[in-house]
């Protein structure tokens, strides 16, 4: 049996880094993130425990946008330590004019289960999440 303390780093290919840098620079310094490396074949920030990296697309698949019903990557999801940071990192979507899937809403996935929806501008899913509590766990 080994044992785990979470996720090192996710790294996602997009298809502009001219125009998604701005974006997960602003989104991931708003969740007080630092910037590591921001060159024109990569970008990457750290924080709470976790890393998020980008990298451009190779030209062959230009024409081809994100799916989440294909194999990959489904959605990425940031946990948030108060309801008020999953409101406060809504408005920082509808600031970098994200399209907003489901804005900031209580569901039954967990007991207390608060979160918001939105993607990035390849489409990849963002949901950042509060869940009180050990949720699931309890």
């Amino acid at each position: 049996m080994a044992s785990i303390s979470g996720i090192a780093h996710i790294q996602l290919s997009v298809s502009s880094m001219a125009r998604s840098v701005p974006f997960y620079e602003t989104l991931l310094h708003a969740m007080e993130m630092v910037t590591l490396v921001n060159d024109p074949q990569f970008f990457y920030c750290i924080g709470g425990k976790t890393g998020v990296a980008i990298s451009p697309i190779e030209p062959e698949f230009q024409d081809q946008s994100f799916n989440q019903r294909r194999a990959g990557l489904h959605h990425l999801c940031f946990r948030a330590k108060t309801r008020e940071d999953v409101d406060a990192l809504f408005k920082v979507a509808v600031e970098l004019e994200a399209r907003i899937v489901r804005p900031p809403t209580e569901t039954n996935w967990a007991p207390g289960y608060y979160s918001v929806l939105f993607e990035d501008p390849d489409g990849i899913r963002i949901e950042v999440n509060f869940v009180p509590g050990k949720g699931h766990l309890a």
